[in-house]
């Protein structure tokens, strides 16, 4: 008798136990939380009483006289240094290439017809929060009967610009032309980042990505677009993460080339010792292994190589800027060596640093004039100052979970790795994760057709499971 009633309390302990587990759980689960909207005013002045000026005017691109003569006069005056023999581009920019690339840029690269490609998408500008924000957008040239296209935002980062886009733009917008399914058409909005390209720059401080995120929510919402899906790697990958917090009941999916975790907890930290030894412990699958091990050579080193510019950008953006939007070649080398490295980090054992093995110098050069006429590069630099300067992991956007239904593809030659296990911390709702077979950080512009499969595929699960309902 006594052994039972001795059972019956420990079972009723247990019970007991339990129960108060269970309470805290439920008393202590978040309400879903989302990121504040941030009303901002970011034009010059006094913010004036009167309402903002809503409507959405055409835009082109406009190439002067003025503009080329004085953009050969710099060319034709530029001065070099003579790079170390044989230092490829280990220290940078070679300046043996740069020379090719000056030459080229004078006598064969056509601006103007570089503006009617530019302008062959329609273009726009809108006044928000005080400042013009510029944006192409493409609808589907045929739709089968009895269906509708979906919004597609798509967000660019640094050093590239709304262009990435122009490759992957026709093969979203029109599927069926280019081998897809036609089961899903998109209608592609590729807005300019605030002080990139031809979008007005921010004229106060403060302007983050949050602030951008806003900014596009409020664009979609003045094109008329309640329910969206979001795309974008480098700075676009922040934005729309960002976006997906602040209105994830408008968001139905979030697609990112780029996804990188800044929550890291203890298991994370853990994982980079033992990772490597142990890795179905961690989640690991064998590519997360060959893709970032050793840790020392892959990572650590590797972030010490390649983010000297983000530290710059980061503390003192404007005083490099000075040089970079007086020169054009130092504006080149500038951003040309990103386009090297960033597609593949082998690629500085070259003499020409690789840079057109992947993309042609008219859209290398497209895109640096995109910089170089509207003397952007300085306020572009402005937003590394603005998202970092508090330190990583302590805004709020950082601590929030993102619950969108979220697509990742994951490209083996982005300079940092970032496997499922770590990035389903922060997206909660990973429902298509992608080892792409190859590639590097410019991905819309370098394996368009790769990236158009994986956005295609990946909104066809969210829409046939409806996922975004089941937040």
């Amino acid at each position: 008798e006594f052994c039972s009633s001795l059972a019956g309390i420990m079972l009723l302990e247990v019970f007991l136990v339990l129960g108060a587990v269970i309470t805290y759980f439920l008393l202590s689960r978040k309400k879903e939380e989302t990121l504040p909207f941030k009303e901002g005013w970011w034009g010059k002045g006094q913010k004036p009483d009167r309402e903002e000026d809503t409507t959405i005017r055409p835009f082109k691109v406009e190439a002067t006289e003025e503009e080329l003569s004085d953009l050969f006069r710099r060319l034709d005056q530029a001065r070099f240094t003579e790079p170390l023999e044989d230092s490829c581009f280990h220290y940078g920019t070679n300046s043996v290439y740069l020379r090719k690339v000056v030459s080229y840029w004078k006598n064969q690269f056509n601006w103007k017809k570089q503006v009617e490609v530019l302008n062959k998408y329609p273009q726009f500008k809108t006044k928000i929060q005080g400042i013009d924000i510029h944006f192409v957008h493409i609808k589907p040239p045929r739709l089968p009967e009895g269906q509708s296209a979906k919004p597609l935002l798509m967000v660019h980062g640094w050093p590239g610009s709304f262009y990435e886009f122009y490759k992957i733009i026709p093969l979203l917008t029109d599927p069926a032309s280019h081998g897809f399914s036609e089961e899903h058409i998109f209608e592609v909005i590729c807005p300019s980042i605030p002080g990139y390209g031809f979008s007005e720059a921010p004229h106060k401080k403060g302007f983050n990505s949050v602030s951008a995120a806003s900014i596009f929510y409020e664009l979609m919402l003045r094109l008329g677009f309640k329910e969206f899906y979001a795309q974008g790697g480098d700075w676009g990958w922040l934005i729309c993460t960002n976006l997906a917090q602040i209105a994830p009941n408008n968001m139905k999916g979030l697609h990112l080339n780029l996804a990188t975790a800044t929550n890291m907890g203890f298991v994370q930290l853990l994982s980079i010792l033992l990772g490597r030894y142990l890795p179905g412990l961690f989640g690991f699958q064998d590519e997360d292994v060959r893709r970032m091990f050793p840790f020392l050579k892959k990572g650590l080193y590797r972030i010490l190589l390649e983010s000297g510019y983000a530290h710059i950008q980061a503390t003192k953006p404007d005083t490099v800027g000075c040089g970079l939007n007086d020169s054009p070649v130092g504006l080149a080398a500038y951003i040309l060596e990103k386009f090297s490295t960033w597609t593949d980090v082998e690629f500085h054992s070259l003499e020409d640093g690789g840079v057109e093995r992947k993309f042609n110098l008219d859209d290398l050069l497209t895109n640096i004039m995109i910089y170089w006429v509207s003397g952007c590069i300085v306020s572009s630099m402005r937003f590394y100052k603005e998202n970092l300067q508090k330190g990583i992991g302590t805004q709020e956007h950082e601590k929030l979970t993102v619950q969108v239904p979220t697509g990742i593809a994951s490209f083996p030659n982005e300079i940092m790795h970032t496997p499922r296990a770590w990035a389903q911390k922060k997206y909660t709702n990973i429902v298509s994760f992608h080892f792409m077979p190859r590639g590097g950080h410019f991905a819309a512009l370098e394996e368009p057709e790769l990236l158009a499969e994986d956005i295609l595929q990946f909104v066809g699960k969210v829409e046939k499971e409806q996922l975004w309902k089941k937040k």
